[in-house]
């Protein structure tokens, strides 16, 4: 038997998502390695980058860069500056969508909470946002880092705390990750499957306590610190280098199982009650391995396998991608259920359930 929730719990009242307009194939980018790096590469690696950019799973993705090229022996301080103008643009538009769909004002926004993984400033994004949409000097403004891909959904849970005892407030979540600021290349497997699935995104959600939208019901969160060296980020050579095992798969999968497993007996709920399913898409395997754990029948990894191809894995604002593919696709109906699902360096795996 379902819980009962509060009738005043937080609600997402708009979502959008939004990416830079450079758009790169797999062709296109595996033909950009070869060219500047196939000498850095043994012969098994480049039969190895040519069987994962081959696989259909992804078809495009969109960086934050003029041209492709411009990777090539990038300079720190200009990926870093990169990194700042492009995670502003893409996170300001994201708000001005995000507010227009809730049909309110930056005037309006009382929180802000901004995440990201692929780049480090001080101050932080949140800053910058503030003075470019002319925000509250006195807004209550964060700035979360070292999520990783799961980022998103601890952001939403902060946004959900805020607005206790500021019923009247409007909350800002923003996710946004400029992979392409992490680019590396040279003869290792995890460098070869990051290059072929990563790219650039942001997605911004307004919450509050208006009756419209979609409500945040429960959520759940598991941290498995055994497994952080499965997922992660590391310094070599002075920048980010990804660090992805093999085994990532089965790991990932066991955790979001466990969080969705927390989820749904917190709330009274099995998977056969829940209509919609909005997984990070980690990459092939993973989904795979989540849709197997959690036995959903492939009609529910739809929304995440589309989002993949079209976009590939943008990071922590990729599951909001998912969650708009659903709403763009046949919505949601009044009472459905739907569970968000992210995970990444910790190893941290979270759950999210709403209901519209």
């Amino acid at each position: 038997m379902p819980v009962d929730y509060p009738c005043n719990n937080a609600r997402i009242a708009a979502i959008s998502v939004v990416t830079p307009t450079y758009s790169v194939t797999q062709p296109q980018a595996e033909a950009f390695l070869k060219k500047y790096y196939s000498d850095k590469l043994s012969r098994k690696s480049l039969k190895v980058m040519h069987k994962v950019f081959s696989h259909p799973s992804v078809l495009h993705r969109y960086l934050a860069v003029d041209a492709i090229e411009n990777l090539v022996d990038e300079h720190p301080d200009i990926r870093i500056a990169r990194f700042t103008k492009w995670a502003v643009e893409l996170a300001s538009q994201a708000i001005v969508k995000a507010l227009a769909q809730a049909k309110l004002d930056v005037s309006d926004v009382t929180g802000l909470v901004v995440n990201t993984c692929t780049g480090y400033i001080c101050p932080g994004i949140s800053t910058y946002l503030i003075e470019r949409l002319g925000l509250s000097e006195r807004i209550r403004a964060h700035d979360l880092v070292g999520s990783g891909c799961g980022g998103a959904i601890p952001n939403l849970q902060m946004c959900s705390d805020m607005l206790d005892g500021h019923g009247d407030g409007v909350l800002l979540s923003v996710s946004v990750e400029i992979c392409s600021a992490t680019f590396q290349m040279a003869d290792d497997l995890s460098l070869i499957v990051s290059n072929a699935i990563f790219a650039d995104g942001a997605s911004a959600s307004v919450l509050g306590r208006r009756p419209a939208g979609l409500a945040l019901v429960a959520s759940s969160s598991r941290y498995d610190t055994c497994a952080r060296e499965d997922i992660r980020y590391v310094y070599k050579n002075g920048q980010l280098h990804n660090q992805l095992s093999i085994s990532l798969p089965a790991v990932a999968s066991k955790a979001a199982a466990t969080v969705v497993n927390d989820l749904l007996e917190s709330a009274g709920l099995e998977t056969r009650d829940i209509s919609h399913w909005a997984f990070h898409p980690g990459g092939e395997k993973v989904i795979n391995a989540i849709r197997d754990e959690l036995r959903l029948p492939e009609s529910h990894i739809k929304a995440t396998r589309n989002v993949l191809a079209k976009y590939g894995n943008m990071s922590s604002p990729t599951v909001y991608f998912v969650l708009q593919e659903i709403l763009n696709n046949g919505g949601m109906k009044t009472g459905d259920w739907c569970v968000m699902v992210a995970f990444g360096a910790g190893l941290c795996a979270h759950a999210l359930l709403l209901r519209a």
